[in-house]
């Protein structure tokens, strides 16, 4: 075996050891399906050994192949502190950094585009899932590298392979039809009390943003809030703002969320209930992007106070205990 063995060649081995799918691999490292296969047949040359066993149907790791898979996750680590030490990363060739912000309009948004800004010499991919069940999952399947939500919602199997930061506390609020008036529901703030008996919209059916259903839960037990019958997944805001408005729904929402026509945002009081934002990343990622993104939500949280908790504010137990 050459004692040069190539770190794009052990990138080229995680990408399909985790997709065990050769098209989804290529797609996730940006290069052509035949080069792919190119580098693959190359470092089973290098190592002398048969890495994977393909067939039309499935790919499938042979058990050298298994046990080349913690060598090269110590390697590429490695090899990714190195360049992050030197600042070297777009340099040495390091991939993209694929970051799902959930939405265009997001605190991850906002997080992504000041990193860009900070540190042009990354590249950063935006995704945009519609929560952070779906995104964890692909987290932990090597097919995205970042995203941001509530972590306590998580299953606790999933953590376990991640790790995470909090970002800030957005405030909850509701949106509502702009004719759809109840006492107390002034121009301002809305005391929670006032939804008594109605029924609010909060992703039910789509377990895609099972961990904001499950925070809505916890925010209505008791408060005689109904959460909305399950309704399919929906895909993009103007599908979004069309169902919600054919519906006629209510929905929970953030203080960070998109304009509709027709339908006003109004943060919920007495109390005043908190969202928590964290980034997440799968355990043991080495990429300098990473590092740039911390760093940037960090420096935006100080300077817009995203993590002071107000008088009055309101968590999940869940989430009170996670974030101490």
């Amino acid at each position: 075996m050459s004692s040069d063995l190539s770190p794009r060649l052990l990138r080229a081995f995680m990408a399909v050891a985790e997709e065990l799918h050769f098209t989804r691999a290529a797609a996730r490292l940006y290069v052509a399906q035949q080069a792919l296969s190119r580098d693959i047949r190359s470092l089973e040359r290098e190592l002398g050994a048969v890495l994977f066993v393909r067939s039309t149907r499935q790919v499938a790791l042979t058990p050298e192949g298994e046990q080349l898979l913690p060598y090269a996750r110590r390697v590429l680590a490695a090899h990714d502190e190195l360049a992050a030490a030197f600042g070297r990363g777009a340099a040495a060739g390091q991939r993209p950094l694929a970051v799902d912000v959930a939405a265009p309009v997001s605190t991850g948004q906002r997080v992504l585009e000041a990193a860009r800004e900070a540190a042009p010499r990354f590249e950063f991919v935006a995704r945009y899932y519609s929560g952070l069940t779906a995104a964890a999952a692909d987290i932990l399947a090597g097919r995205l590298d970042v995203a941001f939500g509530r972590v306590a919602g998580l299953p606790r199997e999933m953590l376990t392979g991640l790790e995470y930061h909090l970002v800030r506390y957005e405030r909850v609020a509701v949106l509502l039809p702009e004719q759809h008036r109840r006492p107390g529901a002034g121009p301002g703030e809305m005391p929670l009390a006032a939804l008594e008996g109605e029924t609010l919209y909060a992703g039910a059916g789509n377990p895609d943003t099972a961990e904001w259903t499950s925070y809505a839960r916890a925010l209505f037990e008791g408060r005689g809030i109904r959460l909305a019958a399950p309704f399919p997944k929906i895909e993009g805001e103007r599908e979004f703002a069309r169902v919600v408005r054919g519906k006629g729904w209510s929905v929970l929402a953030t203080e960070v969320f998109i304009d509709m026509e027709g339908m006003v945002l109004r943060p919920l009081t007495e109390p005043v209930p908190l969202s928590p934002v964290s980034m997440v990343w799968r355990r043991g990622l080495r990429h300098p992007g990473l590092a740039a993104l911390r760093e940037t939500a960090r420096e935006l949280g100080a300077a817009g106070g995203w993590l002071r908790r107000p008088a009055g504010s309101w968590l999940p137990a869940p989430d009170d205990n996670l974030h101490h």
